[in-house]
Order: C-alpha cells, then sequence, then structure tokens
C-alpha cells in the first residue's frame, strides 16, 4: 500500500491523511467506545473534488472507505472494522455554506457543517431550520442525512428525509452526481436522493444538501410536566394536539431513571417538581402569534388535564432561560448514561397507541428474564420513539450483563416486531443491529436492499461491513 498511500498524501498533504496509530486514534473509535476499528489512513479532504478523487483512488486500489462526520453515532456506522484494510473518510473540512435562498426557503450547505451551523446559517435570514438533537453541536449535515435522524421536533416538522429537497454525493465509481436541487415537485422518475438519506455511506458519499427552511416562530411555550403512566401521556399528547393543532412542536418522554441518573451525573441538574413520579413529559408549542396567548392555550389544556386525573403537577417556564433549563433536563440524559457506564440501548419506534403496550410488555419480559434490571427508557413519543436502555443497578454486574445483548435485544425487539414497530428508529443500523435486519425484514425486502447495493457499489468498497 505504499504507492496509495503516497498518492493520498500528494493529493491531501500530509496533515490531512494520518497514517500515524496516535493520529488515527481518534477516527478510529466511535463515541460510545463501544466500536474499536483499524484502517490503513485517515483523510479529510477540502473539497468535492478531492472526495471524488480518493474514492477513484481506492477503487482503483481495492480499498474499502469509511465515511464519516462528527462521528456522534450509537450503532458503530462510521467506525472501521477491525480488517483494516480501508480508509476512513472524515468530511469535517467540508463545511461552507454554499447558499441560502430567503424566497425559496432553502439552504446549500455541505456536509462537514454541523447542524448547529445549518441552524445558524437559517437564523442569519430569519428562518428556521428545524432539525435538533442533543448532539447539533457536534453531529454534521453528512452524517444526519446518511443516518436520517430525527431528534425532537420531527412531530411537526418530520425528520431528515422530510427535510432534505436535494443532494450533491460521490459515487463508488468517483462520479459526482449533482442533484442540489431546491423543487418541492419534481415528479421526472425516482427519486433518487431518497436512497442516500439513511444509507449510511453504503452508497455513496454526500458532500453537499439543499435543506427545507421555515419561518421563524415567534413565541414558544415550555412545560415539564408529571403523568402517571404512559398512557396518560399518549392521552395529554392528543389533548394538545387538539387544543393546539400543528403547533406542539414537540412532546419528550421521561422515565424517572433516565431523570435520576442526569442528577446523578450532570452538574446543577435540580428537579423542577417538588415530588417524585413515575413519568414525566416535556412538551414544547411554537407560534406565530402573541407569546401570552400561546402560554395562556397550554395552561388551559394542563388546567384540564389536571382535573381529570391526567397530570399529577407540572410547570410552566416562564422564560428562555428556564425553558433552557428544562430542555437540559432531557438533552443530558445520552451524556449522563454515558458516564454511568456501559448499557443496552435500543432505539425503537412504535405506532404512538401501541407506546404503553410496549412498554407494559417489554418491561415485564424483562423483569422476568432479568430480575432487579434497571430500565431506563425516554425519548420522543409524540412520533412513537422511545429510546430503551438496560442496565443493572450495580456497575460491576454489567460487564457479565452486556455479554447478554443478542438476547436482551431478541426480548425487546420481538415485542416491538409484534406491534408492527422498527428496530431502528433514527439512529440506523451500523454494525449493531446489522445481523438482526435479516429477522425482521422480509426475504423480499433484503433482496431489494442488497440488489440496490450491488447496483450502486459492486466492488463493495462502500462502508463494507454495515447496514448489509
Amino acid at each position: 500500500m505504499t504507492d496509495f498511500i503516497a498518492s493520498l498524501q500528494a493529493l491531501l498533504g500530509a496533515p490531512h491523511c494520518l497514517v500515524d496509530a496516535a493520529g488515527m486514534a481518534p477516527w478510529l473509535s466511535d463515541w460510545r467506545g463501544r466500536y474499536t476499528g483499524n484502517a490503513l489512513a485517515v483523510v479529510r479532504p477540502q473539497d468535492t473534488a478531492q472526495v471524488a478523487e480518493v474514492v477513484r483512488l481506492c477503487g482503483a486500489a481495492g480499498v474499502a472507505i469509511v465515511p464519516q462526520g462528527g462521528n456522534t453515532g450509537l450503532c458503530g456506522g462510521a467506525t472501521p472494522l477491525m480488517e483494516g484494510r480501508c480508509i476512513v473518510l472524515n468530511v469535517s473540512r467540508l463545511r461552507r455554506l454554499r447558499d441560502v435562498d430567503q424566497a425559496n426557503n432553502t439552504l446549500t450547505i455541505e456536509a462537514g457543517a454541523t447542524l448547529a451551523e445549518a441552524q445558524a446559517a437559517a437564523a442569519a435570514v430569519d428562518r428556521l431550520f428545524p432539525l435538533s438533537l442533543a448532539s447539533e453541536g457536534s453531529c454534521e449535515v453528512g452524517g444526519v442525512i446518511s443516518t436520517n435522524a430525527g431528534g425532537v421536533q420531527v412531530l411537526r416538522y418530520g425528520n431528515t428525509r422530510d427535510l432534505v429537497l436535494g443532494l450533491e454525493v460521490v459515487l463508488p465509481s468517483g462520479e459526482v452526481w449533482n442533484g442540489l436541487r431546491g423543487l418541492r415537485k419534481d415528479n421526472t422518475g425516482y427519486d433518487l436522493k431518497q436512497l442516500f438519506i439513511g444509507a449510511e455511506g453504503t452508497l455513496g458519499i454526500v458532500t453537499a444538501a439543499t435543506l427545507k427552511l421555515f419561518p421563524r416562530p415567534r413565541a414558544t411555550a415550555t412545560a415539564w410536566l408529571a403523568v402517571p403512566t404512559p398512557a396518560k401521556a399518549v392521552e395529554l399528547l392528543g389533548r394538545l394536539r387538539e387544543a393546539a393543532g400543528e403547533r406542539v412542536s414537540a412532546f419528550e418522554l421521561v422515565g424517572r431513571q433516565a431523570l435520576e441518573l442526569v442528577f446523578q451525573h450532570i452538574e446543577a441538574a435540580g428537579d423542577p417538581l417538588s415530588g417524585v413520579h413515575p413519568w414525566y413529559v416535556l412538551a414544547e408549542l411554537t407560534d406565530f402569534g402573541e407569546q401570552a396567548a400561546l402560554a395562556a392555550l397550554l395552561e388551559e389544556v394542563l388546567a384540564d388535564a389536571g382535573d381529570d386525573g391526567c397530570l399529577l403537577d407540572g410547570v410552566v417556564a416562564t422564560s428562555e432561560r428556564q425553558a433552557a433549563e428544562l430542555w437540559r433536563l432531557r438533552e443530558n440524559i445520552s451524556e449522563a448514561q454515558k458516564r454511568e457506564g456501559f448499557s443496552i440501548k435500543h432505539d425503537i419506534s412504535v405506532p404512538l397507541s401501541a407506546i404503553p403496550e410496549f412498554l407494559e410488555r417489554a418491561g415485564q419480559a424483562l423483569e422476568a428474564s432479568y430480575p432487579g434490571i434497571r430500565i431506563v427508557a425516554f425519548g420522543h413519543v409524540g412520533d412513537g420513539n422511545l429510546h430503551y436502555n438496560q442496565s443493572q443497578p450495580a456497575r460491576g454486574a454489567n460487564a457479565a450483563f452486556l455479554a447478554r445483548t443478542e438476547e436482551v435485544g431478541r426480548v425487546v425487539h420481538d415485542v416491538v416486531h409484534s406491534l408492527h414497530g422498527s428496530i431502528s428508529a433514527e439512529h440506523g443500523i451500523g454494525q449493531l443491529k446489522r445481523e438482526l435486519l435479516t429477522r425482521y425484514k422480509s426475504p423480499v425486502e433484503m433482496a431489494m436492499m442488497r440488489g440496490i447495493k450491488g447496483l450502486f457499489d459492486p466492488a463493495g468498497i462502500m462502508n463494507p461491513g454495515k447496514v448489509l
């Protein structure tokens, strides 16, 4: 591989073609520390032309490519395998804002820009890019597109797939497909961009995207609420949507176990309510009218819910600072879990109406098989997506428990499947769930997916060992 590495260094410059173990290390492990792999080099091209040339060099040398952005994924999709005959192609230097079309409500930005930078570019022209994740300061546009990320505002604006109008993609051949169209109507054959959204870099490398923008809401009402059961949370969401319609922008469910971890590991995190309750909801309404009117609407719905036993307690934020503190509780759950130690994680979705049944059935099945198990459940209940994680209360028992990941997952995923749900709502497949696909997808679905992969990447150089 000496000539191959020399060609990469000549193209990119030695500082952007890392080959020493210490220099490559940060790019060879995932955010959770669960997966670590090997690579011949970590390359950091500066533009689409360099990405395309790197891909051509890899194709000629028979070297695989692992596309990577902010490396914040949770399924090992951006981490190389241990075999090592690959490069990691990090797109973080591709971060230019190419165009903002205020009249068309679109933004064209490169794949290495962080999600927060895309949000800021929209805000600079008094627009909203609504995709919002806890990792938005470090996750990158290419990564959220490649995993079809969801986040907290799917309820109102949809997930990434709904927010992308066009893509620029470097194909496994090294050719560049320019599909950066800001059109909301384009009925000229197959919608090719959708193949790359959620494909986790297995079909090509996203280098830029044209994204939908929206008017910026002028009023926001945020509340932290205690509910007796998940069923009551679903009922409360129904009440809010009947009263406020599309103004309900976020509706997050948080179990007490998740909240306790935040109190334990996140500095200055305090309980907004005086009592201890089994379940909480973080609800947010946004509108273009008066702040006082929106807050009054929210409080009216909550008062009726309290009278009917749907709501145990709650607080409505009276300032932007207080609202940010409430969101901080929700957004730091993943970080608190990371500090607590390894856990078995599930990112599932079921129909909204089935969330209470899922939590009851899965919880009972897990407790029966693993008495004393700690279940940390939270997530975007408004769109049916729960993060459902398990560990042992005693840290010392977790190593043995993690060895049972496959059987624990079987319990959870069989319940999900029986409720016509998905084993991956927004985190993707990566390495973590690759083998599960053949259990829960039909042979017809698997054959279609493999056919698409074979058409785009016949040599199998794009992110091998992921998804399929």
